[in-house]
């Protein structure tokens, strides 16, 4: 798959948080969104997600100008802070996702709580998560239904040492694949080691590092 940024800015209030930004994202690749918080790699992440409209410009996927059918394509997504229903269990909540498409059976739900090591506390109310908890349970409803695109925004928020390595394993697994994946981070360290190409974000400008 290939989603093209093309002359994306956003102003929120007469302040430009995107200045014509323009990039390729292929399959096959992880891409890395480095910048401070602020800096507008949420906002960015939001557009391409189709969650908010650019002031101008264009996002296309295949070619294709994205216009409210954003749901066509397999794509998962964490932007910003996780947010399930308190009452519910980690699974009941991925469970109450997953019916939506009715396309993945509960060992597809369970295999994605195993992979973000969060399988022992998926009978724990939500409300009772911790932030890291809280982020795993993000990252497996962004994964959980093989999806062709996969967004994290600040993907390793709030987890253990061990589960980061896990998972920047899965990452590279998922990119062997031909997946394409974004993740979004203001530690450089993080994003060197794991990512192909880095776009940088400051006070509105996106550069390639590359």
């Amino acid at each position: 798959m290939k989603i093209e940024v093309k002359n994306v800015s956003k102003i929120f209030k007469n302040v430009k948080v995107l200045d014509n930004v323009n990039m390729l994202l292929e399959s096959g690749k992880i891409y890395g969104f480095k910048g401070r918080n602020g800096s507008g790699k949420s906002v960015l992440l939001k557009i391409i997600c189709d969650l908010i409209k650019p002031s101008n410009g264009e996002i296309l996927i295949d070619g294709k100008k994205i216009n409210g059918d954003i749901y066509k394509y397999n794509i998962g997504a964490l932007i910003e802070n996780p947010s399930f229903f308190g009452n519910l269990t980690g699974f009941e909540n991925l469970k109450l996702l997953a019916d939506l498409k009715n396309n993945i059976k509960d060992e597809d739900i369970i295999k994605a709580l195993e992979t973000v090591n969060l399988l022992e506390e998926k009978d724990k109310k939500y409300r009772k998560y911790s932030l890291g908890m809280k982020q795993k349970l993000g990252i497996a409803q962004a994964i959980m239904e093989n999806q062709d695109i996969i967004i994290l925004d600040e993907a390793f928020n709030g987890i253990e040492e061990d589960t980061v390595k896990k998972l920047k394993n899965v990452f590279l697994k998922f990119k062997d694949e031909g997946k394409l994946i974004i993740i979004s981070s203001h530690i450089k360290e993080d994003l060197e080691e794991l990512t192909d190409i880095i776009y940088s974000f400051d006070v509105g400008k996106v550069t390639n590092e590359n």
